[in-house]
């Protein structure tokens, strides 16, 4: 059996656009009311994709989901032509395009019976989001189906807020060797919402099967979440024995790195100083919201978003960082401007998963010949821009429809997905 982390990426939709929905993520709330471009944000994806493909990483998809959902206007009494514009927009919103709040996975080398766990995340903090889990489960049990290899779970019940992987780490010798799992979860964020409740995440620890004497529930730090930090990934990553990460993340980081080098002596703590980069100097910049990656050769690189050039201390941080002895030996920016204009970073776009592809439906897996022909399809059916009176649109919406069809169809997925 080979196992290998593998990012599935959220291919973004063609309903992206800019409503503002998502109280506490800064980037959304500035650009509330601009002009989307979804088939530059989803083209921005793909080239995404296809530089981690070209690093020598596995690279795996989720779709965009049916939009509008009209199941869930349905539920409220109403239907696309007369829900009230915030409700229409909820119901047209592309953010499943951010997979790394689609479930939480613990890899079979953490879990009592040896299997691949993955719970869907109930998103119930957030109107737009809660509604997406019906057709994120749909996605995770086709693509992760083998029941001898995984075990899917539906969403932990409310009024327990769970976010997914967003606010779960894992830290490990190596991807495949048994590690620590770290719940990072929100109590207080001053004027803005603590999405991750400890109950859910003291859940999804038992539903994995977890070993408690190897599980870490860590409180982010009310100063993270009042900043912007709406989930820990936009303030701290981890890969394998490495811990990335700001100063000021953590509500008792001291506590929280003593009991980790206690569980995993081979743990290496980067932090990032406030002093040298601020909490919204880091939030602005996304420079936690990366992809920490092994490479092929053993060595670790960030992918990170073209922003964190855009902020000199940020950058000159960054590569004092890669030119010391550290683990990190390489940083790599990638453009999605798009996605970041919406608040969501290059580790928003992807879910990481611990497995042997093998056990993976070829459907949800891509190398770079399939992601030129799902670009052929987003530059022939993506609207170019949608501006926010445009959701109302009867034309726009039939060529949303249109859109996902397709995609859907070239993917062979239609006679399982068809809402």
């Amino acid at each position: 059996m080979t196992v290998r982390e593998i990012n599935f990426d959220g291919l973004i939709g063609p309903s992206h656009n800019y409503a503002g929905l998502s109280l506490g993520n800064l980037a959304s709330s500035r650009n509330a009311g601009a002009v989307s471009h979804p088939k530059a944000a989803a083209l921005q994806g793909i080239e995404k994709m296809r530089s981690n493909i070209r690093l020598g990483l596995s690279q795996g998809i989720f779709l965009p989901q049916w939009r509008p959902d009209g199941a869930w206007l349905s539920a409220l009494g109403t239907d696309v032509g007369n829900a009230e514009a915030h409700i229409r927009a909820a119901a047209m919103s592309a953010s499943s395009m951010w997979a790394a709040n689609a479930a939480t996975v613990s890899p079979a080398a953490d879990t009592a019976d040896g299997l691949t766990h993955l719970t869907v995340a109930n998103l119930v903090t957030m109107p737009h989001r809660s509604h997406e889990w019906p057709q994120t489960l749909a996605q995770l049990r086709l693509a992760f189906s083998d029941r001898s290899a995984f075990a899917v779970h539906g969403p932990v019940p409310a009024p327990f807020g769970d976010e997914g992987a967003a606010n779960h780490m894992r830290l490990c010798d190596s991807h495949g060797e048994a590690g620590v799992e770290i719940f990072v979860y929100g109590q207080s964020g001053g004027p803005f919402p603590a999405r991750q409740h400890v109950e859910a995440s003291k859940a999804v620890a038992r539903l994995h099967r977890l070993d408690p004497g190897r599980t870490l529930f860590v409180m982010q730090s009310e100063e993270a979440i009042a900043a912007g930090a709406f989930h820990n990934d936009v303030v701290a990553v981890a890969n394998e024995r490495v811990l990335f990460t700001h100063e000021q993340a953590f509500a008792d980081k001291d506590r929280f790195y003593a009991d980790l080098r206690v569980l995993l002596p081979s743990a290496e703590i980067v932090e990032v100083p406030a002093s040298a980069v601020s909490l919204a100097e880091a939030i602005r910049s996304y420079i936690f919201n990366a992809q920490l990656v092994t490479l092929p050769d053993g060595g670790m690189a960030l992918v990170l978003p073209t922003e964190a050039r855009d902020i000199p201390g940020v950058w000159a941080w960054l590569e004092a960082m890669v030119a010391g002895n550290g683990p990190i030996r390489q940083i790599i920016p990638v453009d999605v401007r798009q996605s970041m204009a919406n608040g969501g970073g290059p580790a928003c776009l992807r879910l990481r998963v611990v497995a042997d592809p093998a056990n993976i439906d070829p459907r949800f897996l891509v190398d770079e010949a399939r992601l030129d022909n799902i670009a052929g399809i987003i530059d022939a059916y993506w609207p170019e821009a949608i501006a926010p009176d445009d959701l109302a649109d009867t034309r726009l919406i039939a060529r949303i429809e249109q859109s996902w069809l397709t995609l859907v169809d070239h993917l062979q997925l239609s006679g399982d997905l068809i809402p």
